[in-house]
């Protein structure tokens, strides 16, 4: 059967895994590593399912777990006193007869595992079913070999037991290489201080009490710390209880799975900042002068309203100045990568254009552009009508000014006739000369404006091709990520075991919610 929570954590497993594949190589390699580890860990943990309660005895070189072990199991099994230092394998003690493709998978080698049978048990054997009991090397050993092993299997365990010991228990080694580490599974974690009988009782408490705090200036609010001796037996009925409520909880697993992923969705989430404020119109608008100016459009607009005003010249396009170029796309990267991890920003250069292909494409971009200089369509009929006056209305002005004078005999009042005729001539020349140049001033202006918005145009898409689309395809990736890694932190929290309440198994919940009520109203006391 598969709970809600198992569902849930497959879920969110199947999100990190997209996750990553989407970040890829933007990741530094210890995250992807962490990530991808706590990924197949959970996939193979859940595949092989949740009928065994996996707990391991994780503490330091004389801390006494290879003993709690042997009194957990009623067994002489572990390595202990001198043996211990020098073996890096795991013991294993299950009280199952079909753990062994778990234990295949966790790497405890079958030399190493016992099977506990019922008779050692006997009423008591059930409460413990499907317990798979490891006791790990030190993490303290001065071989390297032993650290490797528990850092191996650690991600790996459903319960994770510490024992710590009065001595040792405030070592620098252990709070800050693994501790603090396991933020996030303090409902899947236990703290023994072994070696109790040592301590006087009237400092019990304050030893405990000084554990606590250590554990919370870790960041591990809530662990059970259970007092025992490994020597005397003092506090191991109690551990058996705590064992034997993880055993009861099906979603121990299933809640060991998630605080996996919710830590290495913690390292996914460090990778990938909060917001990234970026919008293309406005990064596209707030570097479309600076590369409009590196090309020299403006200039040639000028051109050309220059020569459609003149009737004379024929513009060309520069080639854009390729500093300026190169200095507007690191204006761009830089705006737009500046809360980005250094992976992410090498993505997005490698994505953006290169300073050379931006210069090209705004070449031929701006090659295609229309410069034409031709004047008005009236502009040759006004020209020569002008012309026409102007020639006419001398000639009359000057027949009318021979005639005035009597130099050519002419009657009145033809005489003034051919002067006025002549004058009227030459100022409808004047009009149509200045009607021309109107004309010839506006289609510059109108042309100057064209060739200017259309060159625009022309390296804003240039800009929104080459630089905004790989930006915003990086940055989408980004917040893709992020959201599928908060999306793997958003898990239900489960109590922490402490032993001392027995609470609902999947047998419970599945009577209480087909059963009478009366059998609903008892799981819930239960609970």
């Amino acid at each position: 059967m598969t709970t809600s929570h198992d569902a849930t954590v497959r879920s969110r497993t199947d999100d990190l895994a997209e996750a990553l594949s989407l970040a890829g190589t933007r990741l530094d390699g210890a995250t992807a590593q962490r990530v991808g580890t706590a990924v197949e860990g959970v996939r193979q943990r859940i595949a092989l399912g949740v009928d065994h309660t996996v707990v391991a005895l994780a503490g330091g070189t004389g801390s006494g777990k290879s003993s709690l072990f042997n009194k957990i199991s009623r067994l002489t099994f572990a390595d202990v006193g001198v043996k211990r230092p020098t073996t890096a394998r795991v013991t294993a003690c299950s009280w199952s007869d079909v753990a062994d493709p778990l234990l295949d998978w966790i790497g405890v080698d079958r030399e190493r595992r016992i099977a506990h049978s019922e008779d050692l048990e006997g009423d008591g054997a059930g409460a413990l079913q499907g317990l798979v009991l490891l006791d790990l090397p030190d993490h303290d050993s001065v071989e390297p070999a032993h650290r490797e092993v528990v850092d191996r299997v650690l991600p790996l365990v459903d319960l994770l037991v510490w024992v710590v010991d009065p001595q040792k228990y405030a070592d620098d080694a252990l709070h800050s290489g693994y501790l603090r580490e396991q933020v996030g599974s303090e409902s899947s974690m236990v703290v023994l201080l072994n070696q109790v009988d040592a301590v006087p009782d009237s400092q019990r408490d304050n030893l405990i009490e000084d554990l606590g705090r250590l554990l919370a200036d870790d960041g591990l609010t809530g662990v059970h710390v259970q007092p025992v001796s490994a020597r005397t037996g003092e506090g191991v009925a109690a551990v058996r209880e705590i064992l034997e409520e993880a055993c009861g909880r099906r979603s121990v697993a299933a809640g060991r799975a998630a605080a996996e992923l919710d830590s290495a969705a913690r390292a996914l989430l460090a990778q990938t900042p909060g917001d990234v404020p970026w919008q293309m119109d406005a990064a596209v608008d707030r570097e479309l002068e600076p590369m409009v100016q590196a090309t020299g459009l403006d200039a040639v607009a000028s051109q050309v309203g220059a020569a459609v005003r003149n009737g004379y010249g024929m513009p060309e396009v520069p080639a854009p100045d390729r500093d300026a170029i190169a200095l507007s796309r690191a204006r761009w990267l830089t705006r737009a990568g500046a809360v980005l991890r250094p992976g992410w920003q090498r993505s997005l250069a490698e994505s953006a254009a290169g300073a050379d292909q931006l210069r090209a494409a705004v070449t031929a971009a701006l090659r295609d552009l229309d410069l034409d200089v031709r004047g008005p369509r009236s502009s040759r009929a006004l020209w020569r009508a002008a012309w026409g006056c102007l020639g006419l209305g001398v000639v009359l002005v000057v027949l009318g000014v021979l005639a005035l004078t009597g130099v050519l005999p002419v009657a009145a009042p033809w005489d003034v006739t051919l002067a006025a005729g002549g004058g009227v001539l030459l100022v409808v020349a004047a009009v149509l000369a200045v009607v021309r140049s109107v004309a010839r001033r506006r289609q510059a202006a109108r042309r100057r404006a064209e060739v200017a918005s259309q060159g625009r145009a022309a390296v804003r898409g240039v800009l929104v091709e080459l630089l905004g689309e790989p930006t915003g395809k990086v940055l989408g990736e980004h917040r893709r990520v992020r959201e599928l890694a908060t999306g793997a932190r958003d898990l239900p929290s489960s109590a922490p075991v402490t032993g001392a309440v027995r609470l609902p198994t999947d047998g419970d919940l599945e009577a209480a919610s087909t059963g009478s009520a009366g059998g609903a109203d008892r799981a819930t006391a239960g609970a």
